[in-house]
């Protein structure tokens, strides 16, 4: 509890004593009667004063009761997905998928208790001890360029893996049938780099199941240790089948020789299953090729016998983990084949295993469907893009698609106590389990899902499959709290909330995030299909809730502003308080943040959301909402009111307001480092001197008039080299700022200081092609700009992507190369729309 409060908790018990002073004849009997009189009536009223403030104090702490309840308490709106949307009576086609993004290969299904599949792999001999087991997508673990060369987000991928010498292809693809999702089958490849002269190395690879609960797994052993098959059964699954085949020369039906071992023990945890593999490889064993020398490699000595799984009572309720190791030399390829009961029994006659060569003609079967698929949904070979680029656009979906995963889990939550200016302390509290069907930013960095990011990710999946993005936004909607918040981070089970640091797991119920969601909506309502239409209708309810939760949670000190809550405290070690909830981290904002700033970017946002509800009210017939929405729609676009709040004409340009300084330094101070440095002139209420990205929201949501005064300033700064323009796509801070390219503390490099980022190049893309196409007297001048971003923007990721293999999620203003994370096949997929100049 604030000292503050504390002394408000300490006045009521004086006014108290002194209340029973005057009661019992203390002090006031000095003053006789008249003064016993006056004494009583003091007595009364303090005693008044003490009931009321105790009753206040008593309100305070039950209206903290009750929003602490309401953070934690999942909206009573009707859900905008049919009820067990993801099971596998109601959509069998996406019950299995590649939804682990965070892990290199495998596969789980749509349920809070699922079953897992997936592989690790061992290059052994190479150094001495344990080799180095791959597994998880890590970011420095030398792994790479990898990433799905195809991905269908259904039923296909084909992906490839650079790891030193080695190159790995992993594929998979679905056959439909039964009432549990139907059979899949995998291809994992492994060759040696065409470039490598080294000897043919020896690898293993670990194929694993995972259950979660109660599920039976049972093994079948053949000779040398090779399982025969592993049969099982779950409630959800019915009865199924795991076999490993035998390995053979790529592209070829002969056997090959391996070596077998395997595992069985109790679930140890998802997040400990690399570290379990790790610890119980020995160098017992020697594969042994006939004709050949034996070589000793590093396996996994296990039983089949479940008594010998570990201590007696060991695993009960936390599910089993069973592995099967292969070593062998490369080149080789090995298939893994999982058959569903219900989809074999369906079947007038038996189906044909689908491996060997049934499997390579599915593989190339469905490889030949996605490549004309993609032609006819983005046409890029029509509209001239070369072999190179329509490549690069196919990576960038499937990578996209591949990324996308499904998370069950509760989330911690720190609900917003502030109450008449006061601040309750509280601890996070957990929020209800949900499910979570989304993409991802980044398979290496950010593999759980981002509220903002993902509208971005959904504006390119719902090209492609209208209705993933309807499955994903009905989920993030499925997050709603009964007040209409939205956590804007989802750290949802086990394995997401390993990789998370700790200060990131809790989100708070008084921080918002741009509503991008309202993007693939808006979209939606210009499409015209019955299917998108009938879920706006289910989804309307929670999107008002969510989009009247922004507008009245981040209201600003004047009416039509808006406050992002949240920025970091002004603290000696940052140049610049943080504004995370923004999507725009360290984006420069009012230097000593305070309750009298004016965000211009959630005013747009905010902006944009009332026009979408507006129109989607509109379009349902929801008259009462549309009265409501329209007026304040109105309101937010109109021009005077924009420019009364944000127009800075000593700057030329929108801007934030609050108390600022440009006078900021980082200056070294031993022993404490870098230290803030407040100068001359002292901060003082004023617009913000930070032209970038911010500046030109107005512009790239579209909120101006093709008339407007104010568009030609805009593109003036969007084309000058000195401000935004690079050849490499728009920076996103001048390159006259005296934040550009400045760390914001000694351990915080720049973030949104001056890089390039694609998700805002998009949006600048398609409000130049808006206004290009649309008269008024800046059209021949935005319509030339378009065609010029677009030209640096694609041929820098293209290069990049070619000289890396990745995707990255930023890219330098001063020579075009991939920053930050990889591969992140987040928003910067959406290069693939601007090849296609889909707005």
């Amino acid at each position: 509890m604030a000292r503050g409060e504390r002394r408000r908790r300490g006045a009521p018990a004086d006014g108290a004593r002194t209340a029973e002073r005057a009661a019992r004849g203390g002090p006031a009997r000095r003053e006789g009667r008249g003064g016993r009189a006056r004494g009583a009536a003091a007595g009364a009223a303090l005693a008044v004063v003490v009931l009321s403030l105790a009753l206040g104090l008593s309100g305070c702490w039950l209206l903290a009761w009750h929003r602490a309840r309401r953070a934690v308490t999942l909206h009573s709106a009707p859900p905008a997905l049919p009820p067990d949307s993801s099971s596998p009576a109601v959509a069998p086609d996406l019950f299995w998928g590649t939804y682990r993004p965070h892990v290199y290969f495998g596969m789980k299904t749509r349920s809070p208790q699922p079953l897992l599949t997936g592989l690790m792999w061992a290059q052994q001999g190479t150094t001495p001890g344990t080799p180095k087991l791959r597994h998880t997508c890590e970011q420095g673990d030398g792994v790479g360029p990898y990433g799905w060369e195809f991905h269908d987000g259904l039923s296909f991928g084909r992906q490839h893996i650079q790891d030193g010498a080695l190159r790995l292809t992993t594929e998979f693809v679905k056959r439909p049938g039964g009432q549990h999702g139907g059979n899949w089958s995998w291809r994992v490849t492994v060759e040696p780099q065409a470039s490598s002269t080294s000897a043919l190395p020896l690898v293993s690879l670990f194929f694993y199941v995972v259950t979660d609960g109660k599920e039976v797994l049972v093994p079948e052993v053949g000779a040398k240790g090779q399982l025969k098959f592993i049969s099982g059964h779950t409630s959800e699954l019915g009865d199924f089948r795991f076999t490993l085949m035998p390995p053979t020369s790529p592209g070829d039906t002969a056997p090959k020789y391996g070596s077998y071992n395997v595992f069985w023990s109790s679930n140890p945890g998802l997040p400990s299953l690399t570290e379990m593999v790790k610890s119980r490889l020995n160098n017992w064993f020697q594969h042994r090729p006939p004709g050949a020398s034996p070589e000793r490699y590093l396996g996994l000595p296990g039983s089949l016998k479940w008594e010998d799984r570990g201590p007696s009572g060991q695993g009960q309720g936390q599910g089993q983990f069973l592995i099967q190791q292969v070593t062998l030399k490369v080149p080789f390829s090995v298939e893994l084949v999982f058959e569903s009961g219900s989809a074999q029994a369906g079947e007038s006659q038996a189906l044909e295993q689908l491996a060997g060569s049934l499997l390579t003609q599915a593989l190339e079967s469905h490889a030949e469907a996605f490549r004309e698929r993609f032609e006819k949904t983005f046409r890029l070979k029509e509209k001239g893009l070369s072999p190179e680029e329509q490549a690069l656009g196919q990576v960038a979906l499937s990578g996209l698609l591949g990324g996308i995963g499904y998370f069950y889990g509760q989330g911690l939550v720190l609900p917003n106590m502030e109450v008449e200016g006061s601040k309750q302390k509280v601890d996070p509290v957990l929020f209800p389990p949900v499910p979570l069907f989304t993409a991802v930013p980044s398979r290496s960095f950010f593999p759980r899902g981002f509220l903002w990011d993902e509208g971005f990710h959904q504006l390119v999946i719902q090209r492609w499959d209208p209705r993933l993005t309807r499955e994903a936004v009905g989920h993030w909607l499925g997050l709603l709290n009964a007040d209409g918040w939205i956590g804007r981070e989802q750290v949802l089970g086990d394995e997401a909330r390993a990789r998370v640091p700790s200060e990131f797991l809790v989100q708070r119920t008084a921080h918002a995030n741009p509503p991008t969601l309202l993007l693939p909506v808006a979209h939606m309502l210009e499409g015209g299909d019955p299917a998108d239409y009938a879920f706006l209708r289910r989804a309307f309810p929670r999107l008002r809730a969510w989009f009247f939760w922004l507008h009245q949670s981040q209201a600003g000190p004047v009416p039509l502003s808006y406050r992002w809550r949240g920025r970091d405290p002004a603290l000696p070690t940052l140049l610049n308080p943080k504004t995370l909830p923004s999507g725009l981290d360290d984006y420069p904002r009012a230097s000593h943040p305070s309750p009298t700033e004016r965000h211009l970017d959630l005013r747009c946002w905010v902006a944009l959301g009332a026009r979408v509800l507006m129109q989607l009210a509109e379009q349902l017939g929801e008259a009462e909402a549309a009265a409501e929405l329209g007026p304040l729609a109105a309101s937010l676009e109109a021009e005077e009111s924009l420019d009364e709040l944000h127009w800075a004409p000593e700057l030329g340009v929108f801007a934030d307001f609050g108390n600022h300084t440009k006078a900021v330094q980082l200056k070294p101070r031993p022993p404490q480092g870098l230290v803030r440095v407040v100068g001359q002139p002292s901060p003082r209420l004023q617009y913000v001197d930070a032209l970038g990205y911010v500046s030109l929201f107005p512009f790239l949501l579209r909120l101006l008039d093709p008339n407007s005064s104010r568009l030609g300033p805009l593109l003036d700064v969007l084309a000058d080299s000195r401000q935004l323009w690079s050849p490499f796509g728009l920076r996103s801070l001048a390159a006259t700022s005296p934040f550009y390219s400045q760390r914001n503390s000694e351990h915080d490099p720049p973030y949104w200081r001056g890089a390039v980022w694609l998700n805002v190049n998009y949006l600048a893309l398609g409000a130049l092609h808006y206004y290009g196409h649309l008269e008024g007297p800046y059209q021949a001048r935005a319509a030339k700009l378009h065609r010029e971003l677009r030209t640096n923007l694609v041929g820098n990721v293209r290069r990049q992507y070619q000289a890396t293999g990745f995707l990255w999620e930023q890219y330098s203003d001063q020579d075009g190369r991939g920053m930050g994370c990889r591969p992140f096949q987040g928003w910067t997929s959406l290069v693939l729309l601007a090849m296609a100049e889909d707005y």
